[in-house]
């Protein structure tokens, strides 16, 4: 495993680290506290030594295992997002008065005096606008309850925005099927010394190449029930591309990358952006940490096969998604 700096916090995090939404337990299933800390051991086990948690993940209860989990290895760095776990999402979520609720609430959860980083869960734009909010985060950070903060988002041009605070990283959706932030944001980025954590690195699973037009998917899993933005931004599920369209697109990289492995393969493109602090892919059980931290040890993507992925994206998913995030 290799390490990377996580922007202005100065935390060496592992490039491959942890995303724990559906941590102990598959989505929409049942949390399953044993798996969950065995899951969390078993990435430590592999060299991963950062974890990216939130407020409404399994009602808290990531937050609460993640706790746990720090005390047995004080180590390792985590962020936990808010902003997000009371629906329906409105500005107030966002308040300087609810961002101090929440961060009290995950403070509570994980059981710790300061909360190594915060990010604003994925706020509407008009935030960005909003000063006094974080101006709020950067109380907390001078009263000892945050180390750091930043921002997870949804379109490149609020990560662009939020650079005009004290932020030390931006978790951004960017994967083989989500190109655009590397086009100015990272070197944006870059210059401002703000860390990139790469969320949805596998598009919702369309990235592993396993999917086909008959694939099923539990009633309560996201994949089927948010394809349209029901329940929260349609860029979160399989990064917003239309499902068929997504399966048809990983066939021919699989096919033209000449790999049966297009996980490994996916999560490895995204290490090849040096500006790239960590790239995130979930776990819901212990075996699939192996598979996770095996693409840092594979050989980097040669420039044929970089530009594979750039004429797959272009041919079938940059118009509409590169327009809409």
């Amino acid at each position: 495993m290799e390490f990377r700096k996580l922007g202005k916090t100065g935390f060496n995090i592992s490039e491959v680290s942890l995303g724990t939404w559906q941590l102990g337990g598959k989505w929409g299933a049942p949390f399953d506290e044993k798996d969950a800390l065995d899951t969390l051991e078993a990435a430590y086990d592999h060299g991963v030594n950062f974890f990216d948690t939130a407020d409404g993940y399994q009602d808290g209860m990531s937050e609460k295992v993640v706790g746990q989990f720090i005390k047995r290895h004080p180590d390792v760095h985590y962020s936990t997002k808010v902003g997000r776990k009371e629906m329906p999402l409105t500005m107030d979520h966002f308040s300087p008065k609810a961002i101090r609720r929440y961060v009290e609430e995950s403070l509570q959860n994980m059981q710790v005096d300061s909360l190594d980083q915060v990010l604003l869960h994925c706020p509407p734009m008009a935030i960005y606008y909003q000063p006094e909010t974080f101006k709020t985060l950067d109380d907390l950070k001078k009263e000892g309850k945050i180390a750091n903060y930043g921002v997870s988002v949804e379109r490149v041009e609020e990560a662009i925005k939020a650079l005009d605070y004290d932020i030390s990283s931006v978790e951004i959706i960017f994967n083989m099927f989500r190109l655009r932030p590397a086009k100015l944001f990272f070197k944006l980025a870059q210059q401002a010394n703000v860390g990139i954590l790469a969320r949805v690195p596998l598009a919702s699973g369309l990235l592993t190449g396993k999917f086909t037009a008959d694939t099923h998917f539990d009633p309560a899993d996201h994949r089927m029930n948010n394809r349209d933005g029901q329940h929260f931004s349609k860029g979160e599920t399989f990064s917003g591309v239309d499902y068929l369209t997504g399966v048809k697109a990983a066939q021919e990289l699989k096919e033209r990358l000449g790999t049966d492995n297009l996980a490994d393969t996916a999560l490895r493109y995204i290490l090849m952006f040096d500006t790239v602090s960590a790239v995130i892919p979930g776990a819901s059980n212990p075996t699939q940490i192996e598979r996770n931290t095996h693409a840092a040890e594979l050989q980097p993507l040669t420039a044929d096969q970089m530009a594979i992925v750039t004429d797959v994206y272009d041919k079938y998913i940059k118009d509409p998604i590169e327009y809409m995030w």
